[in-house]
C-alpha cells in the first residue's frame, strides 16, 4: 500500500496543471496582446476538448491499454506539454530563436508560437488522461485487500493525501506572487515530471488489470447489426428476437419504440443459430438493442444541457479577465486572484451537500424519482442569476471605466475592489456544482446498468460540447450586435467592449432553455414509469405483438 501514495502525488499534476490554464487568459491578453475574444477562443477550445476527451479515452482505456498506461502516457504528456509551453515564454529560448527576452509580443517568434500550439493538446491529453482513469486504476490497487487494511495503511494513506494537499496549497498560494511567466509556468511543470517518475517508479508494484471492454462498444455494434439486417423483415412476435435466457444475467424487457433497432436482434432462420450468436457485429440481444434505446430517448435532455457548458464557460474565461483587471486589495494586502476560485469551488462543494440533504429527506418516495430533474432546473435558475449578477457589475465596472478615462488604457487597473465578483463566482459555483451532480444522478436512473461508470464522461462530453459553442456564440452573437451599422460588442480589450449585454443575451437564452427542459422533463419517459407500464400490460394479459412498419432507416421515437 506505499506504492498508493505514488499514485495519490498525480493529483499535483492535476491542481497545479488546472492553475497554470487558470491565468492562461491573462497571459494572452497582457503578454501576446491578442483581443480577449480571441484569447477566450483559445481558452474555451482548450477546456471543450478537455471536457470531451474523457468520453473517447475511457473507450481506449477499456478497450486497449488498461487505465495504468492511460495514466502514464497522459502523465508524461502532461509533461511534455507543461515543458513545452514553459519553453514558449519568451525569456527560455530567447537567445536560441534570436528574439528578445522581454514579455511582449515582439519577442514571441514563429517558434515559440508553435511551442504553445503544440502544449495545448499535449496538456489536453493529460488532463483527459487522468480525468479517465485515476479514480479507476486507485481502486483497483484497493481491490481484494478490504479484510487486510489496517490502521497503519490508512495512516499511511492519509499522510499521503495530506502531504499533496499541502504542497499543493502552499505552491497555488505561492505561484500568484511569482512573476515571470517562465516561472509561472515552469513550476508546474516541473512538479508534473516529478510526480510522473515517482508513478513510475512504483510500476513493479502496482496491480494491473486487462482491459475488459468498454460498454460504449455494444452502442456501435447494435447499430451495425441493424444496418447489416436492414432488408430483413422484423418478426411481429418479439419474442422471436435474440435474447439469452439466463436468469442469472442482466436483462431489459422488449420496449416497441424505436423499432428499427429491432433489426439488430432479428434472428436470420437460415443459418445456424449458434454461428450467428458468435458474431457480435451481425447479432445483438434484445437486452443490448433496449440499453442503446434508452440512451438514445435521452438525446432530446442532453440537447439542453449544450447551454450549461456555454454558462460554465464564461467562468475561467470572462470572469478571469475582469478579475486580472480589478483592484486585489484590501486596505495595504494584496489579496491573490485565486481566493474567488476558493470562493467558487467551497459554493460548488457546499450547494451539492444541500442538495443530497434534500434528495435524502424524500426518502423513497415517488417525488424522489424527479429530483435530478428538479436539481438541473435548480442549477439552471442560478444560471440565469448569475448572469444577471454578472451583467450588473460589469456595467458598473464600465461606469468606473469611463468615470476615470480609462476606456483607451486597458492595461490600466480599475479602481474597484474585484470582490464586486464574488457573487457571481458563487452563483457559478452553486451553479455548476449542482448541475453535475444532478444530471449524473439523472443519467444513473435513466441510463443502463452497464454504462454508469461512464456516465460522468457522458456530463462532461456534453458539457464540452457547450464549451466549444460558446466561440461559436460569441461569433454569432458579435456578428448580430454590429447588424445596421452598430458597434459589435466584443472589441479588442475589455474596456471598449460590452460584456455586459452578452451577460444579459445569456440569461435570456437560459431562461428559453429552462422552459425548454422543463416541457422535455415532462414528456420524457421516464424508465421506473416504462417498466410499470410494461408490467401492467403483462399482467392485464395483454401481449399482442405489432406489425413491422419499420421499413427502410425509419424509427418510430414514441
Amino acid at each position: 500500500m506505499a506504492t498508493v501514495g505514488r499514485v495519490v502525488v498525480l493529483l499535483w499534476v492535476d491542481i497545479l496543471a488546472m492553475y497554470a490554464m487558470y491565468v492562461m487568459m491573462s497571459y494572452l491578453t497582457n503578454v501576446w496582446k491578442i483581443g480577449f475574444t480571441h484569447a477566450t477562443a483559445i481558452v474555451n477550445i482548450f477546456w471543450g476538448v478537455v471536457s470531451l476527451s474523457p468520453l473517447f479515452l475511457s473507450f481506449i482505456a477499456d478497450t486497449f491499454t488498461g487505465n495504468y498506461w492511460m495514466l502514464l502516457l497522459s502523465s508524461f504528456s502532461y509533461s511534455a506539454g507543461l515543458g513545452f509551453l514553459t519553453m514558449s515564454t519568451p525569456p527560455v529560448l530567447a537567445n536560441s530563436m534570436g528574439n528578445c527576452k522581454e514579455y511582449s509580443p515582439e519577442c514571441i517568434g514563429e517558434g515559440q508560437k508553435i511551442l504553445f500550439y503544440v502544449a495545448m493538446p499535449l496538456i489536453a491529453f493529460g488532463m483527459g488522461g487522468h480525468m479517465t482513469s485515476w479514480n479507476i486504476f486507485m481502486a483497483e490497487q484497493f481491490s481484494g485487500e478490504e479484510d487486510n487494511l489496517d490502521e497503519g495503511t490508512f495512516r499511511r494513506f492519509f499522510c499521503s493525501v495530506l502531504a499533496v494537499v499541502i504542497v499543493t496549497f502552499v505552491a497555488v498560494l505561492g505561484l500568484p506572487y511569482v512573476k515571470p511567466w517562465s516561472l509561472r509556468f515552469g513550476i508546474p511543470a516541473i512538479c508534473t515530471l516529478v510526480a510522473t517518475l515517482l508513478f513510475l517508479s512504483g510500476s513493479c508494484s502496482y496491480k494491473y488489470f486487462k482491459p475488459m471492454g468498454s460498454p460504449l462498444t455494444v452502442f456501435f455494434r447494435v447499430f451495425v447489426a441493424a444496418f447489416s439486417n436492414l432488408f430483413y423483415r422484423t418478426p411481429k412476435d418479439s419474442k422471436q428476437l435474440f435474447e439469452i435466457d439466463n436468469p442469472q444475467l442482466y436483462s431489459v424487457p422488449h420496449t416497441r419504440s424505436l423499432r428499427c433497432l429491432d433489426k439488430a436482434a432479428i434472428v436470420i432462420p437460415t443459418k445456424p443459430l449458434e454461428e450467428q450468436a458468435k458474431n457480435t457485429w451481425r447479432l445483438c440481444t434484445v437486452t443490448e438493442v433496449e440499453e442503446t434505446k434508452t440512451i438514445i430517448r435521452m438525446i432530446p435532455v442532453w440537447m439542453t444541457f449544450i447551454l450549461c457548458g456555454v454558462v460554465s464557460a464564461i467562468g475561467f474565461t470572462y470572469f478571469i479577465e475582469q478579475l486580472d483587471h480589478l483592484n486585489p486589495k484590501v486596505g495595504r494586502l494584496k489579496v491573490p486572484t485565486v481566493a474567488l476560485l476558493w470562493f467558487y469551488e467551497q459554493a460548488q462543494n457546499q450547494c451539492v451537500e444541500l442538495y443530497v440533504k434534500f434528495t435524502n429527506a424524500l426518502g423513497i418516495s415517488k417525488s424522489k424519482k424527479l429530483a435530478p430533474s428538479f436539481g438541473i432546473s435548480v442549477s439552471m435558475i442560478l444560471a440565469i442569476l448569475c448572469c444577471i449578477t454578472a451583467a450588473k457589475v460589469e456595467n458598473r465596472r464600465l461606469g468606473v471605466v469611463q468615470r476615470h478615462g480609462l476606456v483607451d488604457k486597458p492595461d490600466e487597473r480599475v479602481p474597484m475592489t474585484m470582490f464586486w465578483l464574488l457573487p457571481q463566482f458563487v452563483l457559478l459555483g452553486g451553479f455548476n456544482g449542482i448541475f453535475n451532480y444532478s444530471a449524473i444522478s439523472f443519467f444513473i436512473d435513466q441510463s443502463p446498468v452497464s454504462t454508469h461508470r461512464c456516465l460522468p464522461f457522458f456530463v462532461s462530453g456534453v458539457s464540452g460540447v457547450g464549451i466549444l459553442c460558446s466561440v461559436v456564440s460569441v461569433y454569432v452573437v458579435g456578428r448580430i450586435s454590429e447588424s445596421g451599422g452598430k458597434m459589435n460588442w466584443f472589441q479588442h480589450d475589455l474596456n471598449g467592449s460590452r460584456l455586459d449585454k452578452y451577460y444579459w443575451t445569456l440569461a435570456w437564452l437560459m431562461a428559453v432553455n429552462l422552459v425548454v427542459f422543463i416541457v422535455v422533463a415532462v414528456f420524457y419517459r421516464y424508465k421506473e414509469a416504462e417498466l410499470a407500464e410494461q408490467q401492467a400490460e403483462e399482467f392485464g394479459g395483454i401481449n399482442e405483438p405489432y406489425d413491422d412498419d419499420s421499413k427502410g432507416l425509419c424509427c418510430c421515437c414514441c
